[in-house]
């Protein structure tokens, strides 16, 4: 059963048939996200890191990620430990929440990070750079601060894989239902609350409690 959800938010694709489901699924969560942490910036201070922007990027998270997946030529499992190694490095830089000035540098460096780690192939940070309109010298900037963040804990169990899938797939469910306000019950998602970052997984793989922080 796990397997075949993982599959499905891997594999499937949208209506245009191009991209995959993940990217729809990631994007709309970071965009809540993001969107709720902007908020919490009016009420208390954020620290600004070397992923910040001085405005917010014109392009929409949906859209870089889309960019980013037709031009990367990543595979889609890329995404997933993308969004494994987001999680970890706010859990790890707590005082640095995803919002709208950060989740684009923050995007495309995890995805370069997954990709080294995932892929047999990848494109150079020059590439990336492009693909993410910064330059070569941010990027590397950008990548050295990431994999310091994240503690250099770069390895995702299959199990803790699948089990991101799984509330990829549960963001899917909540999509597919929101337009009737028939939003699944979370565990600790409660998109009234200000969401504070992340999915707490807990990577000891003989537990797997779902945890969102707010």
């Amino acid at each position: 059963m796990a397997e075949a959800e993982t599959n499905t938010i891997i594999n499937d694709k949208d209506d245009q048939e191009t991209v995959p489901k993940i990217i729809t699924f990631l994007s709309s969560l970071l965009q809540r996200v993001a969107e709720s942490n902007d908020h919490c910036r009016l009420f208390q201070s954020q620290k600004i890191s070397v992923f910040h922007g001085l405005t917010r990027p014109t392009i929409s998270i949906k859209s870089y990620l889309e960019r980013i997946f037709k031009y990367a030529n990543c595979s889609p499992s890329c995404f997933v430990v993308a969004y494994v190694y987001l999680d970890r490095f706010v859990q790890m830089q707590p005082s640095l929440p995803i919002n709208s000035y950060n989740v684009h540098r923050l995007l495309i460096t995890s995805v370069l990070v997954s990709a080294k780690f995932m892929d047999d192939m990848y494109y150079n940070n020059a590439y990336y750079a492009k693909v993410g309109g910064i330059s070569t010298v941010e990027m590397n900037l950008l990548e050295v601060d990431f994999l310091f963040g994240l503690g250099f804990q770069l390895n995702v169990a299959p199990t803790t894989f699948h089990t991101y899938c799984t509330f990829l797939q549960r963001e899917m469910c909540m999509q597919i239902q929101s337009p009737l306000q028939q939003l699944l019950p979370q565990p600790s998602f409660n998109i009234g609350r200000p969401l504070k970052i992340h999915c707490c997984f807990n990577e000891d793989e003989s537990s797997h409690h779902h945890q969102l922080a707010v």
